[in-house]
């Protein structure tokens, strides 16, 4: 194996350096015009030594970000504050579709996105009051009707908090993102119009 004195260096035939004026070979990358995206790793920018020592002496990541935006991004934990998709129990999808009630896989597929869309949609109560997407959500979450009053929230939420909460249920905290779903159904409902 051929070892390098310069880590990241790239033994190319007849590349140059891309900083103007230069005619050493680049061998070294830095990041290019297109940032990197679910599309691929973005442009690279090929510099000799001493440009790429340049660039990088003037790259600053904070860029732009305020105090607290460096703060959370310097954490060890950033980026790990929520469930990402992949560990979510239901892999962030709804149940899978019961490949028995359909003759062909692609109706399965087109039934589900067809359910995923009306989910998407705001609905009108009774009363005439439209609720979006999020405040259905959050009725699933109380398991409440659409019709439900203030009344109904403040009782359902108050059932739930017993159930969930440990100080409530004997100290099991094993219904502690139950709990959290709930708390945030009822924080964003309770300031809806439906139940002002």
């Amino acid at each position: 194996m051929r070892h390098d004195r310069f880590h990241g260096r790239h033994q190319t035939q007849g590349r140059t350096c891309h900083a103007p004026n230069c005619d050493e070979a680049g061998e070294f990358r830095a990041p290019g015009g297109r940032a990197p995206g679910f599309d691929g790793p973005g442009d690279y920018r090929w510099f000799c030594l001493d440009h790429v020592r340049a660039f990088n002496s003037g790259y600053d990541f904070f860029h732009g970000m305020t105090a607290e935006e460096i703060l959370e991004a310097q954490s060890p934990l950033h980026g790990w504050e929520r469930e990402t998709r992949a560990f979510r129990p239901n892999g962030n999808v709804d149940a899978a579709p019961h490949w028995a009630n359909f003759a062909d896989p692609l109706e399965a597929i087109s039934a589900r996105a067809k359910a995923h869309m009306r989910a998407r949609q705001p609905v009108q109560r009774q009363d005439g009051i439209v609720l979006s997407p999020e405040q259905r959500r959050a009725l699933d979450v109380l398991g409440l009707p659409l019709d439900a009053d203030r009344k109904a929230l403040r009782s359902r939420y108050s059932e739930l908090v017993r159930k969930y909460h440990p100080d409530r249920n004997g100290g099991d905290r094993g219904y502690e993102t139950r709990l959290q779903e709930v708390v945030e159904a009822y924080q964003l409902l309770r300031k809806a119009a439906a139940f002002a």
